[in-house]
């Protein structure tokens, strides 16, 4: 249960954290797909009122973590980088974006982030996962729990559910994400991914329900279906929200009423929102001091416990999740295969992920996953008998 905050105390200690920055006339450029309005006023104004001058564009006009990335390398300007996951975070502590460069660095802060970080280049801010929820109510599976072995058993559950309606987004990409994990196949062709691994992903698509709705929450309040999936932050807040809007909502939050998350052995997919500090040319070295304060003090336990307060978000830090709750969420408990070493690599599941990402993009793409008109769906591939080596290519 969270525990009530003094707003007055917490925004206090976000003043006291850092008075020198003013003192170097220097405004201090960032990039991120964490990046909704809200979230950028408010990062705006707690980073001015704690003595930084910050730029940053909210998603109206950079949205996702592609386009940040794509506009940080573009622009030669940006100070921080924050958002993003392992994938992306991969990609750019090794290097692999030609005008981004992650300056070395190590916040006071770092052995409080656990296993969420990259030694001396990035660290966590905070925690997401991809969930799988049902009711347990008349409109679900009255009373019933439910148990799978992996993500994708939800295509044999016997119960209706909501599917996603596009191949590309962060939520939905880890959504495939988990929906893949019991088919990793080094081997294979198809992207790393067993044949039937993709007939299984086929099958969540079209016997699966889409009506329009972003991820799933919604129809699974309506009661439209009864098994949906959504991401862990903000959940409680939106169940909580749709009460007076539906005659059969969802009731209670941090003790469910009428519905659950299916408890599936695997666990879930994780990832991370990280910090890092960009080595930007002709910066100088008083503006680099700048540009570390900031840093130090927006993945601090002070100003992650108001960014959760917030944004109901669920921090990194250890120190913010012990001021903000009395014990851990259920969502937050769920065992994690994102860390997970695929067998035959060396990789971690997350990285295999990043390995083999773009890969399965062009795949659904060219096969034409995800279609939002059932009239108009496409035919079933023909496994047997596809060009793999085409089909993991981008299409023209």
């Amino acid at each position: 249960m969270k525990k009530l905050l003094c707003a007055v105390l917490a925004m206090a200690m976000l003043l006291s954290l850092v008075s020198f920055a003013s003192a170097e006339d220097y405004t201090i450029r960032i990039y991120s797909n964490s990046n909704s309005s809200e979230r950028t006023t408010w990062l705006i104004q707690a980073a001015k009122e704690a003595g930084f001058d910050i730029s940053i564009d909210d998603n109206s006009v950079i949205s996702g973590d592609t386009a940040a990335i794509q506009a940080a390398n573009e622009n030669k300007d940006g100070d921080i980088i924050f958002g993003l996951n392992e994938i992306r975070w991969s990609q750019l502590v090794n290097g692999q974006y030609e005008n981004i460069s992650i300056l070395d660095w190590t916040p006071t802060w770092a052995d409080k982030v656990g296993t969420y970080k990259y030694d001396g280049k990035a660290y966590g801010l905070v925690i997401q996962n991809v969930l799988m929820l049902y009711r347990t109510d008349e409109l679900g599976t009255n009373g019933q729990s439910l148990s799978f072995e992996h993500w994708a058993d939800i295509v044999n559950s016997g119960y209706k559910w909501y599917r996603q309606g596009k191949v590309g987004g962060t939520t939905n990409t880890n959504i495939n994400s988990a929906m893949l994990y019991a088919f990793t196949d080094p081997a294979s062709p198809a992207g790393g991914i067993s044949i039937e691994g993709w007939k299984t992903l086929w099958n969540y698509c079209a016997n699966g329900t889409f009506t329009g709705d972003s991820y799933g929450l919604d129809p699974l309040i309506r009661g439209d279906v009864q098994v949906s999936t959504f991401y862990s932050s903000s959940l409680y807040g939106n169940i909580d929200a749709a009460v007076e809007s539906y005659p059969n909502p969802l009731r209670g939050t941090l003790e469910p009423e009428n519905w659950a998350l299916v408890d599936i052995k695997d666990g879930t997919y994780y990832i991370a929102e990280y910090l890092g500090i960009v080595d930007k040319p002709g910066r100088t070295e008083a503006q680099t001091e700048v540009v570390k304060a900031f840093a130090e003090w927006f993945g601090s336990a002070e100003t992650q416990i108001a960014w959760s307060e917030e944004f109901d978000s669920y921090p990194c830090n250890t120190d913010a999740v012990a001021e903000l709750y009395d014990a851990p969420p259920a969502i937050y408990t769920l065992p994690n295969f994102a860390l997970n070493q695929v067998e035959g690599t060396d990789m971690t599941y997350a990285e295999y992920v990043g390995a083999h990402s773009s890969e399965w993009t062009n795949i659904m793409t060219n096969l034409g996953f995800y279609w939002k008109d059932s009239a108009s769906a496409p035919a079933e591939p023909d496994w047997d008998n596809l060009d793999w080596a085409t089909l993991t290519q981008k299409a023209e």
